[in-house]
């Protein structure tokens, strides 16, 4: 954990103008210079979109209010602090609501951020703390790219206005750097056991079936495969506790509206495999300029033993070699079987800042007190399990 603070002077802000949108048929209004702005921009990725974040407001704000801060130099946008505002919840003391970012949640958004254009960091900075600054909202940022994210400058903004402000590390990214790589090149770069594992299952699923690979290239095949997507992944589930990616219908609802916008706009890779000619796996991912995401998985359990994800696995991303990507991001999560494929990691951290009123200070210290007695009892139950081990 870190405490953000900056020192410097800031530049006049007399042609910067900051206006928070809080109606939709704004944020619908603003699409083609938000694409334009994060093209821009240091965060430029999928989950930054327009498309993305519109989709997700559609389907999946409930009971957030919509609380975006737009920030313009000369009448240019030339920042986006993309935010929701949702009720406080602490019982037995005064709430305090909390502004996060647009398509936080189970949707399994990454790398959000404030969109910044490149070059134009301290007006954009500065403009965003005084929209932000100016409000009594927390603000709790989650999935940010550790070390490279611009609401670090942003948070040493507000810093300076009195706001306490922590980072600390969440999630991480395994990835796959693809540019120069060759589908043999890069299988010879895993581990052997690995590789021939693959490599066996993959004949294996040869001899014993006609397999296919299918991936999804018009809208009535991307219908079909969704829905066997979601019967699949439910199946993989059942047994385990369940999972959180698509249990309601307003997460459906969301997958079926994004999938259709995504493949209109090039960026869908969605694979079904057929043993047989029947569904049994599928990858759902995308291609964002040079980045194949790996989204989510799922597979007819009764294949397990096949090893088909894992096959799967391994050919989405000779897919993605094939195309030319220039990275295989798997996104966050440290399950094992990234592990097997991918060697390099992104940190994501999360930046909590707290105003300098008495109820946000009170909120600030109540958050570092449970966090340090969420650490402490980690700490106990690590040395528990020494002991009993």
């Amino acid at each position: 954990m870190s405490l953000l603070t900056s020192t410097g002077r800031r530049p006049s802000t007399a042609s910067v103008t900051v206006e928070t949108i809080t109606e939709v048929e704004a944020f619908r209004e603003l699409r083609e210079e938000w694409t334009l702005l994060l093209a821009r921009s240091d965060a430029d990725c999928l989950f930054l979109t327009w498309e993305w974040l519109h989709t997700w407001w559609t389907h999946l704000a409930a009971d957030r209010r919509l609380f975006i801060v737009a920030v313009r130099s000369g009448g240019e946008l030339i920042a986006v602090a993309p935010l929701a505002l949702t009720a406080g919840r602490r019982a037995g003391l005064a709430p305090l609501s909390s502004l996060t970012f647009l398509g936080t949640g189970s949707v399994g958004s990454d790398y959000l951020d404030v969109i910044v254009a490149q070059g134009r960091e301290a007006e954009a900075y500065d403009g965003l703390a005084r929209g932000l600054g100016a409000q009594p909202f927390a603000l709790q940022l989650a999935q940010l790219h550790r070390g490279t994210s611009a609401t670090v400058g942003l948070a040493r903004r507000l810093a300076r206005r009195g706001w306490q402000c922590t980072e600390r590390p969440a999630d991480r990214c395994p990835f796959i750097a693809l540019q120069g790589v060759s589908w043999g090149s890069y299988l010879a770069s895993l581990d052997g056991h690995h590789r021939s594992n693959w490599k066996r299952r993959r004949a294996n699923l040869d001899k014993a079936f006609a397999m296919r690979f299918e991936r999804v290239e018009t809208d009535g095949e991307r219908a079909a495969a969704l829905g066997a997507f979601f019967a699949l992944h439910s199946q993989r589930w059942e047994g385990r506790g369940g999972s959180t990616a698509f249990y309601s219908a307003s997460l459906r609802e969301f997958h079926e509206a994004w999938t259709r916008v995504a493949l209109d706009r090039g960026w869908l890779r969605f694979f079904l495999m057929r043993l047989d000619g029947r569904p049994v796996g599928a990858i759902y991912g995308f291609r964002y300029r040079g980045t194949f995401g790996f989204y989510q998985t799922g597979f007819d359990p009764a294949y397990a033993r096949h090893g088909i994800g894992q096959v799967m696995i391994g050919l989405s991303i000779k897919s993605a070699i094939e195309e030319g990507a220039d990275e295989y991001d798997l996104l966050h999560g440290t399950e094992r079987y990234k592990a097997d494929w991918a060697r390099s990691m992104r940190e994501l951290s999360r930046i909590e800042a707290y105003p300098p009123s008495l109820r946000g200070r009170v909120h600030g210290r109540l958050a570092a007190l449970d966090r340090r007695a969420r650490r402490v009892a980690r700490g106990a139950l690590v040395g528990i399990s020494r002991w009993r081990s």
